[in-house]
């Protein structure tokens, strides 16, 4: 028994399997978004939550069970990056809105700018100085929830869930901000000698 675990290789853990099952469920989650029934936009968030679920799960399992991987520390900012920018893409054209465009830019372009500084800080040998804040998951929380409602019901501005959900996206948005200004401020020193 000993010897066929030891043949099993080491990037297949139950914290990699999740993170696979959150980047395949996006093309699931947009189908299901653009079906013609009435229960696409709930079954489209349902998808979208458990995804967000699965987010803090399988760090949570990977760091139980010490069963952290380099790809695992790879493709899980990717999952996040992808389907957050595909939701809120995917939003955009619902809302067709300048107030759903707005938040949508700023997040996709910090999530573009932080992802270009992390890599740069790693080949500078500092990645740990420009590793996830508190407000950053703070954020990723608000974000997740802000996004589960706008896509879980339909385009209303009448409706209590989408204006509070808005509401959310708008603090997420000051939030991104916040936490780009943190990431910026700890590179800076390797930045400036640069």
């Amino acid at each position: 028994m000993q010897e066929i675990q030891s043949q099993r290789p080491t990037h297949i853990t139950i914290p990699n399997m999740l993170t696979m099952a959150r980047i395949l469920a996006i093309p699931v989650f947009v189908l299901v978004y653009y079906l013609p029934y009435e229960w696409r936009y709930l079954a489209a968030a349902a998808i979208f939550a458990g995804a967000g679920i699965t987010d803090w799960f399988d760090g949570y399992l990977a760091r139980k069970w010490g069963q952290m991987t380099k790809l695992g520390a790879f493709l899980d900012p990717v999952a996040d990056k992808l389907i957050v920018a595909i939701a809120l893409v995917v939003l955009v054209e619902a809302h067709n809105s300048i107030w759903m465009v707005v938040p949508a830019i700023v997040i996709i372009g910090r999530e573009i700018t932080i992802s270009a500084l992390r890599e740069w800080m790693a080949e500078v040998g500092k990645r740990a100085s420009v590793a996830v804040s508190y407000v950053g998951k703070v954020k990723t929380f608000v974000q997740m929830v802000a996004i589960t409602g706008l896509l879980g019901s339909d385009v209303n501005m009448e409706s209590w869930v989408v204006v509070l959900a808005y509401v959310l996206l708008y603090i997420a948005t000051v939030l991104t901000l916040w936490s780009m200004l943190v990431y910026m401020k700890a590179a800076w020193p390797e930045m400036k000698e640069s």
